[in-house]
């Protein structure tokens, strides 16, 4: 088998996936949290979307220009292509195999972001207390605003932990294995801001009880 069918046979598979994932996404409510953000890199590939099929067919058309330079022997250029077709092949696998865990975290901050906006529309209702509870609710305002700080730190490091994972699923093992050990600290950092969100969570509750 040559390199022509082998991608051939590659890209069919990647083919059916894309189309099954792309359909897939479009019905997951979060997925608007990623519409509008290319999968990739402009350096990597020439397509903008946020779906996958448009670079599989991306790259079905390289694999079609690099069957005509194989054919008029310009073998130099041929190789320098089937690189960047590898390339382009190995990226869309990796991203594939990420797309559960890129909406996941997309997920984790859209439920973020709910929780911020509650805790805002419960704020304002301070106006509505005597001048004691109006004192009292001040704390717990100032406590709502910490929160709110912290909840749009959780988001942003989601946001990080995601597109590590997705530049993770594009790099080679050495850059690979220093990605990992950021996406590491980075949870590491997310679990540090969970807790701290828990003990404000909880002193506002003490504040709204008196």
């Amino acid at each position: 088998m040559n390199s022509t069918e082998r991608l051939s046979l590659l890209l069919e598979t990647l083919e059916i996936k894309a189309k099954q994932i792309d359909k897939k996404n479009a019905q997951v409510k979060v997925h608007r949290l990623i519409e509008n953000n290319n999968l990739f890199s402009s350096t990597l590939f020439s397509s903008q979307s946020d779906r996958f099929s448009p670079y599989v067919k991306e790259v079905q058309r390289r694999i079609t220009e690099f069957s005509r330079l194989v054919a008029t022997d310009k073998i130099e250029i041929s190789k320098v292509l089937l690189q960047k077709i590898e390339n382009q092949t190995s990226a869309i696998s990796k991203a594939l195999q990420s797309n559960s865990i890129m909406h996941q975290a997309a997920k984790l901050s859209f439920d973020a972001n709910s929780k911020v906006r509650i805790k805002r529309a419960k704020a304002k209702q301070a106006n509505k207390y005597s001048d004691l509870t109006k004192k009292l609710m001040l704390n717990s305002h100032q406590l709502y605003q910490k929160l709110t700080e912290h909840h749009e730190f959780e988001r942003r490091l989601m946001d990080m932990i995601a597109e590590r994972e997705i530049e993770r699923s594009k790099s080679k093992r050495h850059k690979s294995e220093k990605i990992s050990t950021e996406v590491l600290a980075l949870h590491q950092r997310l679990g540090r801001c969970r807790k701290a969100i828990s003990v404000i969570e909880h002193d506002i509750e003490l504040a709204e009880k008196r």
